[in-house]
């Protein structure tokens, strides 16, 4: 139009805006902007009008204000304008700050500024100003449109309010899909996931609504809640039938569907499907992987994601950050943060936070301190990763003073930051803290005790050597006990060989169902190393027969960017014949020096000789091995195990860093253990010692939650990956 000479009007530039604002165009409409003033029009109250919208929906709200101030008549869609765009970027405190000057200059908020600031004030979770603004709309005869009524319900929606929602729902007589759409998405944010999906069928069945892809994402959504795959295979069909199978929003929302609900195989069929893949789309499949135990392959996606056009975005590097955090693949780990650091990422909140729990779990907690000491901004989920983060490490007393910090800036500590802090005490041996804080947390701040915080009391009170004051302690509480208490009260037994309890505690869980073979296998080990051979097999035929598997001992270490995974006694490994000579060359130097191999972790009855070979071969010792043969000396080992690393391979792998003057860690499912000199930082605590190999002195010690339960590489033992970023 402008290059045939066609001078355009004041009706002209409204329309063109809004196409710039639609496709967040923002050097086009700042082109625009130009013409505007070349055609002497930037006095005139539509286009001006029209500006504000397009600056403020791109997301440059500095030249809307700029506009807007500029702007010599303001009309009730000017300041509807300026508020929704402030409302758009969840800017609550602006936006009501927008309608009270709105009022004071002389504008009455119509229903159009209505259904523009209730999405700000539902995100806000501001319910009294939501119920002031629905008095307002019933004043003003508001309510009963359709746009404000949608609006209203979802506001309570959002407030978890879902009976005000429901009522404002079933008064309105018009509804359309997007009221409809609002009422099932207030449902699926309560988590009242089976309403939502009757409701779904009501309205597809009964009310023939025509579905939109919005609604067809929230059910979806519910769906992967609840983990009901029957009601969202044939809400496939339906996809496939209708076409809307190909609307990528819809189709993420099947992905991450079936991602979060564990159908792997289906989620990834699924993804290789979608044509027009996003940002989205991988950090779906990239999140199932990695909430399902799967970080390996999580990582290989992630891998293809960079070699195509799609970049990472916030989303993306928080779902691949904890898969990182699970190997403890910490040059993956560092190449993201690199990553995030030149996107500009790394300031927000969230990335901070995802990043310290992937250092913590590394073995790098000073890097974890230096994001959390350098964040601009920490919500209470940094300050519980980093509290967690110093307990997995042994250092209590960190945590105990990051608790203080929290408190002195007049933070409150939710349930998870007294879960954390009960763990540091119960890692640092810090019995009386540890009660302290756990009365302190009901009287003092009002936090009622989960099951996961007496958890934490039994572990602290049994590995103390308290038994009888833990087992008081479950007695007492004021609901019944389930497996994992009396699990943590029976793993204490194991420590400290009490057989009488042991026994008493494992009747009790037979009686309530094991959930798994960790109960099984702590009976049977303390039955072996009391030389109780004939009752530790009975233990194990019982196993057997309910149909529990022990799993098995897997530890992996990082390779220059690749990954390489043990099992004990495999040899499928390339280097395997060198591992094993190492290991032979070790054990020599070893007894040497005063080794015995603690046989009591040995759970058949066999020859002396045949036990010691048996505990050579633990996978932790293949990884050291293969680490010292791989890494130059000067650069320190580090292991990740999916068992708790036992006793006789806690003395071998001092003996080791004496030998090679290394520094080893290895995380296994219950700690980071520290090795220096011959000493670990635990100092033993957790592995009593009744002779003369206990070289350490018996310090402050720590035990974590586990980082990854009993889970390890799903690769071939042996094998290796590379997942270099």
């Amino acid at each position: 139009m402008i290059d045939c000479g066609i001078k355009p009007n004041k009706f002209t530039f409204p329309v063109v805006l809004k196409a710039c604002s639609g496709l967040q165009a923002l050097e086009d409409g700042k082109e625009i902007h130009l013409h505007v003033k070349r055609f002497g029009l930037h006095s005139d109250v539509y286009i001006c009008t029209a500006l504000v919208d397009f600056y403020a929906k791109c997301g440059c709200l500095s030249e809307a204000q700029i506009m807007f101030d500029k702007m010599l008549k303001r009309d009730v869609v000017s300041w509807n304008s300026m508020i929704a765009g402030h409302a758009l970027h969840g800017l609550y405190e602006d936006t009501m700050k927008l309608v009270f000057e709105m009022q004071i200059a002389g504008s009455s908020p119509n229903s159009s500024t209505i259904v523009s600031i209730l999405p700000a004030v539902g995100r806000a979770k501001a319910l009294n100003q939501g119920k002031g603004i629905h008095g307002y709309c019933i004043r003003r005869n508001f309510d009963k449109d359709a746009l404000v009524g949608t609006a209203l319900l979802d506001m309570y929606g959002k407030c978890n309010h879902l009976e005000y929602a429901r009522r404002n729902f079933d008064i309105l007589s018009t509804k359309n899909e997007v009221t409809w759409s609002a009422m099932v998405g207030a449902y699926v944010l309560c988590d009242h996931t089976r309403e939502a999906l009757m409701l779904f069928d009501k309205m597809f069945r009964d009310e023939n609504v025509n579905l939109s892809p919005v609604t067809l994402g929230t059910v979806l959504r519910g769906c992967a809640k609840l983990t009901d795959m029957s009601k969202g295979k044939q809400i496939h069909g339906y996809l496939i039938k209708s076409g809307f199978v190909l609307d990528i929003m819809v189709a993420n929302s099947l992905l991450a569907m079936y991602a979060k609900g564990g159908i792997l195989d289906d989620a990834n069929r699924f993804f290789e499907e979608i044509e027009m893949k996003d940002t989205v789309s991988f950090s779906a499949i990239i999140s199932g992987y990695v909430q399902n135990g799967n970080a390996e392959e999580a990582l290989v996606i992630f891998r293809k994601m960079q070699i195509s056009t799609i970049e990472p975005d916030i989303a993306t590097m928080v779902g691949i950050l904890p898969a990182c955090a699970h190997l403890a693949a910490l040059e993956n780990g560092q190449c993201n943060h690199s990553y995030l650091i030149v996107r500009g990422f790394a300031s927000d909140t969230s990335i901070g936070n995802a990043l310290i729990d992937m250092y913590s779990k590394c073995g790098r907690i000073e890097f974890a301190r230096e994001v959390f000491d350098r964040m601009p901004k920490r919500d209470i989920i940094t300050w519980n990763a980093i509290i967690l983060g110093y307990g997995i490490h042994g250092l209590g007393a960190e945590s105990l003073l990051l608790f203080h910090d929290l408190l002195s800036l007049g933070l409150k500590p939710d349930d998870v930051t007294f879960i954390n802090l009960l763990s540091a005490c119960s890692h640092a041996g810090l019995v009386s803290e540890g009660k302290h804080w756990f009365t302190a947390m009901n009287q003092d701040f009002n936090i009622t005790p989960r099951i996961e915080h007496c958890i934490c009391m039994v572990d602290l009170l049994g590995r103390g050597g308290f038994l009888d004051e833990a087992f008081d302690f479950i007695q007492k509480m004021p609901f019944d006990p389930d497996v994992r208490i009396w699990g943590a009260l029976l793993s204490a037994c194991r420590i400290h060989e009490n057989i009488e309890l042991g026994e008493e505690v494992s009747n009790k869980i037979q009686m309530l169902g094991p959930e798994g073979t960790g109960n099984f296998v702590l009976l049977s080990n303390i039955y072996s190393a009391a030389g109780r051979w004939d009752d530790a097999a009975q233990v194990r035929i019982v196993q057997r027969d309910k149909g529990f598997k022990k799993s098995p001992g897997c530890s992996w270490i990082e390779i220059n960017g690749s990954v390489h995974a043990f099992v004990g006694g495999d040899k499928s490994h390339l280097q395997s014949a060198w591992i094993y000579a190492k290991l032979e060359e070790l054990l020599v130097d070893m007894k040497k020096l005063g080794y015995r191999a603690d046989t009591s972790f040995v759970l058949q009855d066999v020859e002396e000789e045949e036990k010691e070979r048996s505990l050579l071969y633990h996978s932790e010792k293949l990884a050291i091995a293969f680490g010292i043969l791989s890494l130059s000396p000067s650069k320190p080992i580090f292991v990740t195990k999916n068992l708790r690393v036992c006793r006789d391979c806690h003395t071998a792998i001092k003996f080791i860093t004496k030998i090679t003057n290394r520094a080893i860690t290895v995380r296994d499912a219950t700690r980071f253990h520290h090795f220096r000199g011959g000493s670990c930082n635990c100092g033993d605590f957790w592995y009593p010692q009744a002779d003369s190999q206990d070289e350490v002195a018996r310090s402050a010690c720590v035990k974590i939650l586990p980082p990854h339960p009993e889970s390890h590489p799903r690769s071939h033992p042996g094998s290796t990956y590379s997942i270099t970023s």
